[in-house]
């Protein structure tokens, strides 16, 4: 009698980076990464990057040309902070205030969850203050503001605007299709609560190659023109999005929780990864030596590439990079 076959186990995506503690590895980072050439092929593949994954926050570019297209005027700080993951600081809860003011909405109104500044310094400094989690502060909440404004716009439902099949999500489910290149293969909710759709890594990063050169007054271009011209508000005054895209002329980048990374560059290269694991403390090692082998150099990509690991209160390793 033969013994049962064991089902297919797939091949473990390869370590981009290991956990290099007093000159001992003591863990690894596994994941897939993509890079783009100017013409949009594939440079560079490492795992499995036509198999999709959940971009999370990496998204966000489309789903704020979403809201452009359903006819909402959004430009300059506003259309930043629409696809933003901010820090939670000051003046990205002051500018969501302000916005759901100028559209008569009110705070109870957003669909994400109430949560605490995303930047951890930030964080410090706003519950020494007394701050509480507030739907305002969760780092999504541009988004939510402008999804709601899109809808009142349009006269579509407020309540149920988180629904995969409202108007507006239909919009951004066709947008995310065309610029990736492909079709969404599933539907979740990401952790505000907004539809999330699963693309494959070369999609996401051909799709940040589409924003970056898209003709002038597209609602591509515009959300990728106003994400480069104010990043601070696309992420936050010591956010890794900020540095390269303020040092950077003409990159367009944006992270998404659980180590996902979408750059891309004015002449059309761009790059996609996810670390398998969703540690966060992967990325900027990952990113930092990938835009190094597209031949960016800037005092950005050394600091965001910086990884130390402490013990004693003294660096006694880091987190390098494999690949």
């Amino acid at each position: 009698m033969s013994a049962p076959s064991l089902p297919a186990v797939p091949p473990a995506p390869p370590v981009l980076a290991e956990v290099v503690r007093s000159g001992f590895v003591e863990g690894r980072h596994r994941g897939s990464l993509v890079l783009l050439d100017a013409d949009g092929a594939v440079e560079l593949a490492l795992g499995e990057v036509t198999a999709p994954v959940f971009p999370r926050s990496s998204n966000k570019p489309m789903q704020a040309a979403g809201v452009l297209r359903a006819g909402l005027d959004l430009a300059e700080e506003r259309l930043a902070l629409a696809a933003a993951s901010h820090s939670g600081e000051g003046f990205h809860r002051d500018l969501v205030r302000k916005m759901l003011a100028e559209y008569g909405l009110g705070e109870e109104q957003l669909g994400c969850p109430p949560d605490l500044p995303l930047d951890a310094e930030e964080r410090e400094t706003y519950l020494a203050a007394g701050g509480v989690r507030e739907k305002v502060t969760m780092n999504c909440s541009g988004k939510h503001t402008a999804m709601l404004a899109a809808c009142l716009l349009r006269d579509w439902p407020l309540e149920t605007y988180l629904d995969p099949d409202h108007p507006l999500q239909r919009i951004i489910h066709a947008g995310v299709e065309d610029a990736a290149g492909e079709r969404v293969a599933a539907v979740g909710t990401d952790g505000c609560g907004a539809p999330l759709m699963a693309i494959s890594l070369v999609g996401l990063a051909r799709a940040y190659r589409s924003f970056v050169l898209a003709e002038p007054g597209t609602p591509e271009r515009r959300v990728a023109d106003a994400m480069r011209a104010h990043p601070e508000y696309v992420a936050g005054t010591r956010r890794a999005d900020t540095w390269l895209m303020r040092e950077v002329p003409g990159a367009l980048s944006k992270m998404g929780a659980e180590a996902v990374q979408a750059v891309a560059l004015p002449d059309g290269r761009a790059l996609a990864f996810k670390v398998d694991d969703g540690a966060t403390r992967a990325l900027g090692p990952v990113l930092a030596r990938a835009l190094g082998i597209m031949g960016v150099d800037a005092p950005a990509v050394e600091r965001i590439g910086r990884a130390p690991l402490t013990g004693g209160g003294e660096v006694v390793g880091e987190i390098r990079t494999v690949f």
